[in-house]
């Protein structure tokens, strides 16, 4: 007679026990939450300008006049133009042209205002090495102010010594060039118009 199959042989089904999370991380999480609205709450605003970079609030207002105080180019310069040209005004190799003894820099300042307020595409030489890249403007979103101190930061750094820009020769090559709607294709462009709107 054959052996029936004992309905007891096979082994149970596995299954998840209960875990739950213990109630000590459980009051961990919640007291980091709470911590961290009532530190939301009770900070200020501003911040405090000794901790950071030391930046006033106020000059980090973007496109916002600084008033009862100078721009610092250094800062200007650092935000907008550092990706680029570099730290130290070298640029990039075949890419990026030099600030670092370029006459671009440290020659008429009108030419160089113009560049920064249009922008610059097609061919340039610097410092016997031709650039064929594109420059955005800065125009709408840096004012007199500012143009005028990275532009005296620039020409005062790595080996540059040129004399100072000041907010009224940007804003006169700002009137000057208001008109123009588009970045300048080239350089004989720039200096065509600069020589036809002298200062």
């Amino acid at each position: 007679m054959p052996n029936k199959p004992n309905k007891f042989s096979e082994n149970a089904d596995p299954f998840e026990q209960h875990n739950p999370v213990p109630k000590i991380v459980l009051a961990l999480v919640m007291a980091l939450v709470v911590w961290a609205v009532c530190y939301i709450f009770v900070q200020e605003l501003g911040g405090d300008v000794e901790l950071g970079d030391r930046r006033d609030p106020i000059a980090l207002a973007g496109g916002a006049a600084v008033s009862g105080g100078s721009v610092d180019g250094a800062q200007v310069f650092a935000a907008n133009c550092q990706a680029c040209h570099q730290a130290g005004g070298k640029g990039l190799p075949g890419v990026f042209p030099p600030l670092a003894n370029s006459s671009w820099v440290t020659g008429d300042p009108v030419v160089a205002a113009n560049i920064l307020l249009h922008g610059m595409t097609g061919k340039i030489e610097v410092a016997g090495t031709t650039y064929d890249g594109a420059m955005p403007p800065f125009g709408q979103q840096l004012n007199d102010d500012e143009l005028a101190a990275v532009l005296t930061h620039i020409r005062s750094q790595w080996g540059n010594a040129a004399v100072a820009v000041s907010s009224a020769q940007i804003a006169a090559a700002r009137t000057a060039g208001a008109a123009r709607k588009q970045p300048w294709h080239g350089t004989q462009e720039l200096l065509d118009f600069v020589a036809a709107h002298p200062e």
